[in-house]
């Protein structure tokens, strides 16, 4: 929109494959709403009604892409506003789901966005940023695809450099420039089986990681030192190195290879790097990659309602209805210029959330209020909710925690009482301080488990049990002063 569209070929590997021959096709996976509701079930506690939106949402544009092409571009989807108080699982519905699609997701703060003219991200940067995690994801896939390929292609070229080194330095001690296959004449059958035998036990070694201190000489690609940039002008490292290489690319000549020592465990690495690199199309990527954010991207907005101005009041913020004004457009489906070329934001799903405490969705502008047609409540996590929380999902904090100190031989077991009890006391304290819903979790377990988990290390092999008793040690007291809980817990 009003971004400039930078050259491709500077920031762009320029070379080519033949291994992707059919781009990724955007299509999601087949599942029904109620099968991703159950998949949603496994991680996630309650919320029901969020859970049946967000699916019938993606159900949606599953069922777009089986449209005519006559009438797919006509339907838009169904942007999704979610109000509830934080820590109730407003966020990890959005994350689940696009992972469960496999769909390029990012999750931006709405008071990190600035108008147009002030200094700071522009709302256009949530598609920019859509891009890379999406071309991100494809590249991995792709790597992945000629990994194997690429690691052989590696080691052949690491065997080829270790012989013709050994060469080298044999020419150097018998003074006999003529007599090897570099030499200005032909090897003789000999020499070519001596060279078969030397190619032999190298791969023996590299196989048995004999070499691996070993130095050998390899060219490798310059490249920009991490960290060289800082902000300058509102604008982020990586679009200052954007705008500099284009700035630079009718000027400066493409760097040439270096040639460097590095051991031979170095040198694999950086020859596997870039074999990949050569394996993979980057124009076949990209082009996949943005066919995807157009056709199955997932944006989550947190905190929509804090660009909401409260009643009468005019402050100088630039990240209010000004911010709101810049999403319109995105939201609504517009073009937008990135380093890898349009994107269009048409069929882009916009989950919104805030906690609207303090004002209603009807106090955002009119226009966007429209583009987030399905709207749903999510409710405050109840005591048995939490009590959920603890035992039922895949990832529950309680299994993450037995599994980190399973790694020190240390047996960590929570009995069911120890699990009702810090589920009280997450309720209780959530009460009189600030409502965090389940992230009041991730403080009582870790102040219950502290002392063990410091200890860990010398307590090997022991068998460690925390029930109700244990935790009301712990915490007991602290949940139980407001003025302490609010500073500790």
């Amino acid at each position: 929109m009003v971004e400039a569209q930078p050259r491709l070929t500077s920031a762009l590997p320029t070379h080519r494959a033949t291994t992707d021959a059919q781009p990724d096709q955007p299509i999601m996976e087949n599942l029904t709403p109620a099968q991703i509701v159950a998949e949603l079930d496994r991680y996630i506690i309650g919320q029901a009604d969020a859970k049946r939106a967000v699916a019938v949402a993606l159900r949606n544009r599953y069922r777009r892409q089986l449209l005519p092409e006559e009438m797919r571009g006509e339907v838009v989807p169904k942007n999704i506003l979610m109000m509830g108080p934080t820590g109730v699982g407003k966020t990890e519905i959005a994350r689940r789901v696009a992972k469960l699609v496999d769909a390029p997701f990012v999750k931006v703060e709405a008071t990190r966005f600035t108008e147009v003219g002030y200094v700071g991200r522009d709302v256009e940067s949530i598609v920019r940023d859509l891009c890379e995690v999406a071309i991100d994801m494809l590249h991995g896939r792709r790597v992945e695809q000629v990994k194997e390929e690429a690691d052989q292609a590696a080691r052949q070229r690491l065997i080829d450099l270790l012989t013709e080194q050994l060469v080298a330095r044999s020419l150097g001690r018998n003074g006999r420039p003529g007599s090897h296959y570099g030499g200005p004449r032909r090897p003789t059958a000999a020499e070519e089986r001596r060279l078969k035998r030397e190619q032999e036990r190298l791969l023996a070694l590299l196989n048995e990681e004999a070499l691996e201190e070993e130095t050998v000489e390899i060219d490798v690609d310059p490249q920009f030192a991490d960290g060289a940039y800082d902000e300058v002008g509102g604008m982020s490292p990586e679009e200052l190195y954007d705008s500099f290489q284009d700035f630079l690319d009718g000027y400066a000549p493409q760097p040439r290879r270096a040639r460097r020592k590095v051991s031979v465990r170095e040198a694999r690495r950086i020859l596997a790097q870039q074999e990949e690199d050569r394996l993979v199309d980057w124009d076949t990527v990209i082009e996949s990659a943005v066919r995807r954010v157009e056709q199955a991207g997932v944006v989550f907005i947190d905190e929509i309602d804090k660009t909401i101005a409260g009643e009468g009041e005019y402050s100088g913020e630039v990240s209010g209805e000004g911010v709101q004004r810049d999403l319109l457009p995105i939201v609504e489906g517009s073009v937008v210029m990135t380093r890898y070329g349009p994107v269009r934001t048409d069929h882009v799903l916009f989950i919104a959330a805030g906690s609207f405490h303090n004002a209603r969705p009807a106090d955002l502008i009119p226009e966007l209020q429209g583009r987030f047609p399905i709207r749903v409540e999510l409710q405050s996590l109840s005591e048995e909710d939490l009590y959920a929380i603890l035992t039922e999902p895949e990832n529950a904090l309680t299994k993450q925690s037995v599994a980190l100190l399973a790694t020190e031989e240390v047996d960590l077991i929570f009995e069911d009482d120890a699990l009702r009890e810090m589920a009280h006391l997450a309720t209780a304290v959530n009460a009189t301080a600030e409502d965090i819903g389940a992230r009041r979790l991730h403080t009582i377990i870790e102040r219950v488990i502290e002392e063990i988990s410091f200890d860990a290390p010398e307590r090997k092999g022991e068998r460690i049990v925390i029930d109700a008793a244990f935790v009301s040690e712990r915490i007991g007291e602290v949940a139980a002063d407001e003025d302490l809980s609010s500073y500790i817990l």
